[in-house]
């Protein structure tokens, strides 16, 4: 028998001891497809980083038709719960309690100064606390008046428009909907976990078992544990991956806008990437419990606050963004956002490619050579 035939028959007996093993516990399954599953229905519909039916308190000095037209924008926005109020005090009162998150206050002047110099201001108050969401509500707030200032200068009642107005779009995320830019993003957060975790075990449970001794006497070779180790945790997880892009693509309505074969190429690095670090987990610590905890430690946290998924890397103090570049995740985050949101922009994809290959290859090394040792010692 040729060395080519023996391999694969030696490697084709300790796959299907691995699958065996998956169907006897059936954990493993959980992780890859319905942990996908219960994490993307948790951020798709439980995290948002939009602000709607935001409460705020409208306090009218001025109660002429103008302003109570202005008022009615708010009712009218699906951005604000308009809650009117008497006076400024009582305002502020329910501001400080949290009944409302900002207040917006026509001054008794408004319609006179609107007359006769055809501009006044409105007060906006805005809690502060959450300087994401108060930015959100700023925002909001300019939109609503630029809408009513708007309608006033096409019914003759507002002065021309400076001679040069900007006209904004948005692109690659018309709707500007956070779910359009988390579900992607969550993607590689459940390739992370699945795929670290689901190897982070593996040649830790075997010592726990006390079957890795039975494992020693086989004619086995790393090469071949290595492989059936990798590539049955390899193929659920991009199975997971399938699974969350068809329900993010379904369910949620994320545009997908490249191409699969360029998604289903990626993220096999990604996943590589991933397994390969989780089996160095494995192959390095004896102990299952302690094998998670580094896993959750050393691999998920990183790829939830290092990648660009929820905090703009830009924002963040320099040595963290040094730090991330050896976050696999930072780059998937960026190859699965411009895969949905842009399509195929591949002076974008192939430095990320690169940077995900490098690491799988490095991850997959630093296994090989550990699970050598043990094999030898």
């Amino acid at each position: 028998m040729t060395a080519h035939a023996l391999f694969l028959m030696r490697l084709r007996g300790f796959l299907r001891k691995e699958v065996l093993q998956i169907r006897r516990d059936p954990s493993s399954i959980a992780l890859a497809l319905v942990l996908p599953l219960a994490l993307l229905f948790i951020f798709g519909y439980g995290v948002s980083l939009d602000a709607e039916n935001v409460p705020i308190a409208i306090v009218l000095d001025d109660n002429s038709p103008t302003a109570r037209e202005l008022a009615a924008r708010f009712d009218l926005s699906p951005y604000f719960k308009a809650d009117y109020v008497k006076s400024m005090p009582e305002a502020v009162d329910r501001l400080n309690q949290g009944h409302v998150d900002g207040i917006v206050r026509v001054q008794s002047d408004f319609s006179s100064r609107l007359d006769t110099r055809n501009q006044a201001p409105v007060q906006l108050i805005v809690n502060g606390i959450d300087a994401n969401r108060a930015r959100l509500i700023q925002g909001y707030t300019r939109g609503v008046l630029q809408i009513w200032t708007a309608l006033r200068r096409a019914r003759g009642k507002a002065a021309a428009g400076p001679a040069v107005e900007i006209s904004q779009r948005v692109w690659f995320n018309e709707a500007a909907v956070s779910r359009n830019f988390l579900v992607p993003g969550l993607i590689t957060l459940i390739m992370t976990l699945s795929g670290i975790l689901l190897t982070a075990l593996v040649v830790a449970r075997e010592w726990e078992r006390g079957t890795m001794e039975a494992i020693l006497v086989t004619p086995l070779r790393r090469i071949d544990l290595l492989l059936g180790k990798v590539l049955p945790y390899f193929f659920l997880g991009m199975l997971g991956m399938v699974l969350s892009v068809a329900v993010g693509t379904t369910l949620f309505h994320v545009p997908f806008r490249g191409s699969l074969g360029a998604l289903i190429v990626l993220s096999a690095l990604f996943m590589l990437a991933s397994l390969g670090f989780g089996l160095f987990i494995s192959a390095a610590i004896r102990v299952q419990f302690v094998a998670a905890q580094i896993s959750i430690i050393a691999g998920f946290l990183p790829a939830l606050f290092l990648s660009g998924l929820l905090f703009d890397l830009e924002s963040t103090p320099r040595f963290i963004q040094i730090i991330s570049h050896v976050v696999p995740a930072r780059y998937f985050v960026t190859i699965s956002h411009t895969l949905f949101m842009a399509g195929d922009i591949w002076p974008v994809l192939l430095p990320n490619a690169l940077a995900l290959l490098v690491m799988a290859v490095v991850f997959i090394s630093l296994a090989f050579r550990k699970i050598t040792k043990r094999l030898e010692g």
